[in-house]
């Protein structure tokens, strides 16, 4: 049997470069995966390599930046697979420059990409894990979920052209931080890679 067998994984940005790796390793060890990325065609080929090797997956593709994307994606989860196990937030990338020539669109691009999405997906993963650990205490069963939060070595020592984005990734530290305090007490593991 599998290490994650049984488990339902959301994975962010999972269409391409380390999300997609990611997809790929937690189906391998036997995760149902929810695939995201924001266009279709390279979310939906990661779908198809998991399903080619046995595995359990849908994409819910488009930009995670949407406002309605996290109840989509969430539900996803627990429509297609019956629950929700596993989060990592990973969609991401940069645009560059100074601050003296940043714009407030580059700079809000940033924040909207690396903070805001990941925090309505967790906003909206909250009910359903609470109930999901509430059925698991109710009937005898410890059941440790995760959250993985994709950060970068810019949000802990900056990074030269990258204000916007280190302040994304520093962010989501700090919000990892909170969340494993919030989570902890329905049995949430919270990490930042």
């Amino acid at each position: 049997m599998s290490k994650l067998q049984g488990k339902v994984a959301l994975v962010s940005g999972s269409g391409r470069g380390i999300g997609r790796s990611i997809a790929l390793k937690l189906a391998s060890d036997g995760a149902a995966v929810v695939v995201n990325d924001l266009d279709a065609e390279p979310g939906n080929a990661v779908v198809e390599e998991i399903k080619a090797m046995g595995g359990r997956a849908v994409a819910v593709n488009g930009s995670v930046t949407d406002p309605a994307f996290a109840d989509r994606f969430v539900g996803a989860a627990v429509e297609q697979f019956g629950g929700l196990d596993i989060i990592v937030n990973n969609a991401g990338y940069t645009w560059d420059t100074v601050v003296q020539k940043m714009t407030d669109e580059q700079w809000y691009a940033m924040m909207d990409v690396h903070l805001t999405a990941p925090f309505r997906i967790l906003r909206a993963a909250q009910p359903v894990i609470r109930d999901l650990h509430k059925a698991d205490a109710e009937a005898g069963v410890r059941n440790v979920r995760k959250v993985v939060n994709i950060s970068s070595m810019a949000g802990q020592f900056g990074n030269a052209g990258q204000i916007n984005y280190t302040a994304g990734k520093a962010g989501i530290i700090g919000m990892t931080k909170t969340l494993a305090k919030e989570w902890g007490r329905m049995a949430v593991t919270v990490n930042c890679v």
